[in-house]
Order: structure tokens, then C-alpha cells, then sequence
């Protein structure tokens, strides 16, 4: 479930209204750091979402148990290691929201592993977790760009939910809070599978941009009749909120306009922050508990 679906989410921004060329007056947001680090290690479980304290964390744990010892077996037959599922799933968390090869997260294992391991074992793995909709991949965008780098083409590394990552590595709301680069990481998982949500509903997909001049955009909502957005995902502050607005502005400069439209919208999705808004550039400012369809 997405933040709006469970109620944490005021909905006070709507990603279709922006899309029809609405905007918006300043929208007040009332969740804080900790707040947001709770609803990322808790997850979008639907019995989580009813609960508080460490027993709606738990849900997590309980899943990734279920998964390592029992669900990787079921799903099609396969005999294969609880350890070593266990061992994948931290690689992945600890590789989350990053365009690594499967060679990376080989390595990654075999510094906890000390039996055989290579790239097809870990490609049959990842292939039993995606049919157990435990990992979800995001995309690459192919748009039609003047510039001549080239696009990457590689996935962006993510669970379908955060929870999945933080109880695989371990970790609390308070171990995000003391760990921001990590935790920067984690949110823009929780921030692509909401998404994800507003994505189908809205007859889009989701994607993420990246160039070989180091150009990139964590996610591209875009939708069948053409129109798309571009999204960058900070935790927040006007530091990173400057970046990703920066970013937004070079990328939307080096589209072909005479081939592809403009993008509808471009927007800085947070973690965290007063008010939803609009800057002087057209950029929208959005935390994440302010976001609906």
C-alpha cells in the first residue's frame, strides 16, 4: 500500500491535476524525519498499517523469514539455500536504489559465502524472488534527447517494498536516522513503490533516466498517451532540493521537443519538509505524505 492508501498521506497533491496543468497554493505536511523512517522500516502491509510500535515492524522480519525459509522452495520447485537467500537480500538492500550488475552483488556474496557461487546462480535467485513479487526492478527511459551521450540501459536495483531491505539488513527507524546516505537510499525505494501505485492508476509506468555524461533522474512516471513527468527523490533540504531541481532542468533541456513533448510537470519528491510548493522556476516541491494520484 502507498502512504495515501493507508492514510498517512494527506492526498493534498494530486499527481493527475498536475498532469492536466493544475497547480497548486502551499499545502502544509506534518510528517517528520523520524515519522518517515518509522513508515519505511514498517512497510505497506496492509495488517502493518493497522498496528504501531515494534509490532508493525515485525510484520517485515516475519516476511523475510517466511520468504528465505519456505517461499523461495514453493515458488517453482527449486531446491535452493535459506542462507544464501538471506545472503541476496542483503546484497540487493545494501545495492538498493543503484544500477549494479549482477557481477557486483556475486562479489557482494562471496564475501559471506563460502561456497560456489556465480553469476547464473544469482540470476536464478533473483529470478524466484521476482516471481515471489519481492523484487521489482525499475526500467530505463529511452527518451529522444539532443544530447549525444549515451543512454544506460541497465535496471535500478529495488524491492517492491522498502520494508524488505531494512528487515533484511536489520534495521530500525533509528539506525536510518543515524545512517542518512543509507537512508537516502531506502526512501527512494519506499518513494518508487508509491510510484508505482499512481503509476497504474494513472495507465503509466514507471522508469528511471541515467546518461553516460552522469546525467540522471530517479524516476519517470509516463504515461500511455504520451504525457510524462520527471521526478527526483531527496529526503529533503536545500541543498539536495537545489540538486535535484538542477538536474530536472538539464535533462528537460536535453529532450528533442520537435520529436517528444515536454515533460507535464517536474518535481522534487521529498521525505520530509513544511509545505508542498512550486518554486520560482515551475519546479514543484512535494514531501511524499502530501502525494496521492
Amino acid at each position: 500500500m502507498s502512504l495515501y492508501e493507508s492514510g498517512e498521506s494527506t492526498g493534498s497533491v494530486s499527481l493527475a491535476k498536475l498532469f492536466d496543468g493544475e497547480t497548486f497554493e502551499p499545502q502544509p505536511n506534518s510528517i517528520d524525519l523520524e515519522r518517515i523512517a518509522f513508515l519505511t522500516c514498517r512497510g505497506g502491509w496492509p495488517q502493518a498499517t493497522l498496528l504501531e510500535g515494534d509490532i508493525a515492524l515485525d510484520q517485515a522480519f516475519g516476511y523475510v523469514d517466511d520468504i528465505s525459509e519456505r517461499d523461495i522452495q514453493r515458488v517453482d520447485g527449486v531446491k535452493r539455500s535459506p542462507e544464501r537467500t538471506r545472503l541476496l537480500l542483503r546484497s540487493y538492500a545494501r545495492n538498493i536504489s543503484q544500477q549494479v550488475p549482477y557481477s557486483t552483488i556475486k562479489a557482494d556474496m562471496l564475501s559471506n559465502d563460502s561456497q560456489t557461487l556465480d553469476e547464473d546462480t544469482v540470476a536464478n535467485y533473483i529470478k524466484a524472488l521476482r516471481k515471489l513479487f519481492v523484487i521489482e526492478d525499475l526500467d530505463a527511459w529511452n527518451p529522444n534527447i539532443r544530447s549525444k551521450a549515451a543512454i544506460r540501459t541497465s535496471d535500478t536495483r529495488h524491492f517492491v517494498d522498502p520494508s524488505i531491505g531494512t528487515a533484511s539488513l536489520g534495521l530500525g527507524p533509528k539506525d536510518l536516522i543515524n545512517d542518512l546516505d543509507s537512508f537516502g537510499l531506502i526512501f527512494e525505494d519506499m518513494a518508487v513503490r508509491d510510484l508505482r501505485v499512481f503509476a497504474e492508476a494513472l495507465d503509466g509506468k514507471l522508469y528511471h533516466y541515467r546518461d553516460s555524461s552522469g546525467l540522471e533522474c530517479d524516476t519517470v512516471l509516463h504515461r500511455r498517451n504520451g504525457t510524462y513527468g520527471l521526478i527526483e527523490v531527496k529526503l529533503g533540504g536545500e541543498k539536495l532540493i537545489n540538486d535535484g531541481a538542477d538536474a530536472l532542468n538539464t535533462l528537460a533541456d536535453t529532450i528533442d521537443t520537435t520529436k517528444m513533448k515536454k515533460p507535464s510537470f517536474k518535481m522534487v519528491l521529498t521525505a520530509v519538509g513544511p509545505y508542498a510548493y512550486q518554486r520560482p522556476d515551475g519546479i514543484f516541491v512535494v514531501p511524499i505524505g502530501c502525494l496521492k494520484d
